[in-house]
């Protein structure tokens, strides 16, 4: 039997709070499905299991603060996956969404691998119409059923939490007070609220603007309330909304003294020209379609996935009073979130990937991290990290190691410079790119090193 622990999703996570299961005990779940949500002082993220089998027990309740490590559920760990006959093959997530929708998995066509039903199909089918009565408070036979289904004698009390349309949600009192009955109701009195729906993170910016979902309406598919939504409404309300979420800020500032106290900085600075690179991509982009093309963001992140390829060196972590080098170059990029602070994604084997690879997958992470649906794996600590602040103007930017890592790539705005080339004087598109490194690690040879190839990589795109 093995035990799904809460992970830890960054070198500042001590703890987090289990927002949202996407599994019931009884489901079978393969090894990489998304099987619950948790948040931390940063934002919500989707986690994966490390086990095949099924779902035995869920030992935390939703709403529960617990420290990292701390066992979440039980899994009876099987040779095969074999989904039952009626159900098509589909994750947890896919499950749940498909349930907070009223849609049929059994009239979805999978378009996936091996038929697999993928979210995007989840999103485009009809919710069932039989499920049209919820909203007058009566309950239609598919929920009926899984009702009968779930309510068995003697279960566990979070799976009797979760039958029927899970009206009873536990949740932690300090961060979601229950939404008050209303006193104009026709009736005179409500049966217990319904849920509403909305995005984790539209749900933790409610607590901390004091919003009621029941007041705010949805903007998202099938009426979710998204975190745009939450702060309309706020600034309709006349609520102040701080500059940064306290527990992010709180975060933020515990992990960067410890870099500041711990680490002994050394930074370096070099001037690129982007000519080359720029006239590239210019000529790629003209053969690809609008929504494919490259940004220049893109080929720099290749090119620094490559440099720390080539100087090993300052691609790891510093442990136990000594440098491990990484087994693949994981690359982390900063991301500025829509409520205030900051969160790293991070491209596994990013030296491995095209640049249109990357393109896609900046695009991605960067959406998904804005609305709180990054995954536990794409938050693992990188092997380095870099932070780009050339879309807010700034040429320069010299960062803060975030530890265990040892270095930190900046890149400032691509800006026209007069150049001397060949001596000829020109005026040529530049980019300052800044190293901030662990002295304990490397030396200023070391980080040279990484800064000049990065500069001959940038000379020859064709090559990324």
């Amino acid at each position: 039997m093995a035990e799904f622990t809460m992970p830890s999703l960054g070198a500042d996570m001590d703890e987090g709070t289990l927002s949202q299961w996407l599994v019931h005990p009884g489901d079978q779940v393969a090894r990489g499905d998304v099987v619950a949500v948790v948040e931390t002082a940063k934002s919500a993220i989707e986690v994966e299991c490390f086990e095949s089998g099924t779902v035995d027990t869920l030992l935390v309740d939703e709403g529960t603060t617990v420290p990292v490590g701390t066992p979440l559920a039980r899994i009876g760990t099987t040779v095969e996956r074999t989904p039952p006959a009626d159900r098509p093959p589909s994750t947890p997530l896919v499950r749940r969404l498909a349930e907070d929708r009223h849609v049929d998995l059994a009239a979805v066509h999978g378009s996936g691998p091996g038929g697999r039903i993928t979210r995007a199909d989840v999103e485009h089918a009809e919710p069932e119409p039989a499920q049209a009565s919820e909203h007058d408070g009566t309950v239609g036979p598919a929920e009926s059923t899984r009702t009968a289904t779930r309510r068995q004698p003697g279960a566990d009390p979070v799976r009797r939490q979760r039958s029927g349309s899970r009206p009873e949600k536990k949740t932690a009192p300090t961060t979601r007070p229950p939404r008050p009955v209303r006193t104009d109701d026709p009736a005179g009195e409500r049966q217990a609220p319904q849920r509403v729906r909305s995005s984790p993170l539209a749900r933790r910016l409610s607590t901390e603007l004091g919003v009621d979902l029941a007041e705010v309406t949805g903007t998202g598919r099938g009426g979710t309330v998204r975190a745009e939504d939450v702060r309309s409404a706020a600034g309709a309300e006349g609520v102040s909304r701080p500059a940064v979420p306290k527990a992010a800020r709180a975060a933020t500032a515990r992990l960067m003294s410890r870099s500041k106290r711990e680490i002994p900085h050394f930074y370096l600075s070099t001037t690129v020209d982007m000519a080359a690179a720029l006239e590239w991509m210019r000529a790629r982009n003209r053969e690809l379609p609008l929504s494919a093309r490259l940004v220049p963001a893109a080929l720099m992140l290749k090119a620094v996935a490559l440099a720390a390829r080539s100087v090993p060196e300052l691609n790891g972590h510093w442990v136990d009073d000594g440098f491990v080098p990484a087994d693949e170059v994981r690359l982390g990029f900063a991301v500025s979130l829509r409520g205030g602070g900051l969160a790293a994604p991070s491209l596994a084997r990013a030296d491995t990937l095209s640049v249109a690879e990357v393109m896609a997958a900046l695009k991605d992470l960067t959406a998904r991290a804005r609305g709180g649906r990054l995954r536990a794996s794409e938050t693992a600590d990188p092997s380095l990290t870099v932070t780009n602040l050339g879309d807010q103007g700034v040429e320069a930017v010299f960062g803060v190691v975030y530890p265990p890592q040892v270095a930190l790539v900046g890149l400032g705005r691509i800006v026209e410079r007069p150049v001397a080339v060949n001596g000829l004087l020109g005026v040529r598109p530049v980019v300052t790119a800044t190293l901030s490194a662990d002295h304990r690690a490397a030396d200023g040879t070391t980080g040279a090193r990484l800064l000049t190839t990065l500069d001959k990589l940038l000379q020859r795109p064709e090559e990324l």
